[in-house]
């Protein structure tokens, strides 16, 4: 063999081997895009689910914060409603505790009967004390805030103008509130 054919056996040697690893290098880049590919859509599967997690995440927080939020303003609705309802209710109940002074006041034969009422009428009186009931006073000076002048009467010895002679009807109120007011006489 001669020199040029051996160098020219060895260039197409060269060629092929060349060739060969080209070809090599283009497989294992298709295998590595393949792999690419199929990680790819996993990967972004993977994101598109972690995207998803954050959204849960971030919406189960809002629902946990609007929930809590909730349950403070109803609690805090009934606490500002409980004096309201209380007022309200005790507010029907006068018209027994009147009945009941009607009943006492009238004269009757059988004692043990009055005195059943009596017990009744105190019981009841001792509730509403512990509701924060109280009587309006109705001795002294009228109050516009607190009675209710339903009559005038003339000045007698020793009575001044503007105090209160006599009371028609209890007054009643829960702190402040009143929730009736004393229907009283009023000297002129």
């Amino acid at each position: 063999m001669s020199k040029v054919s051996k160098k020219k056996n060895d260039e197409e040697k060269d060629i092929k081997e060349q060739e060969v690893l080209e070809e090599t290098e283009a497989a294992e880049e298709e295998k590595n895009d393949a792999e690419e590919t199929a990680a790819d859509p996993v990967k972004a599967e993977l994101e598109k689910k972690d995207e998803e997690i954050e959204k849960l995440r971030d919406q189960l927080m809002r629902n946990m914060a609007e929930y809590d939020n909730y349950r403070k303003r109803t609690s805090r609705e009934r606490i500002e409603l409980e004096p309201e309802i209380i007022a309200k209710t005790v507010s029907e109940f006068l018209t027994v505790a009147d009945n009941l002074e009607r009943a006492l006041s009238i004269d009757c034969a059988d004692e043990n009967f009055k005195k059943g009422v009596e017990m009744i009428y105190q019981s009841f009186m001792e509730t509403l004390e512990k509701l924060g009931v109280e009587q309006i006073p109705t001795e002294g000076e009228f109050n516009p805030s607190m009675h209710q002048a339903v009559q005038q009467v003339p000045a007698e010895e020793g009575q001044e103008s503007g105090m209160i002679a006599s009371t028609f009807q209890k007054g009643y109120k829960i702190g402040d509130k009143i929730l009736r007011f004393a229907m009283v006489a009023v000297v002129a």
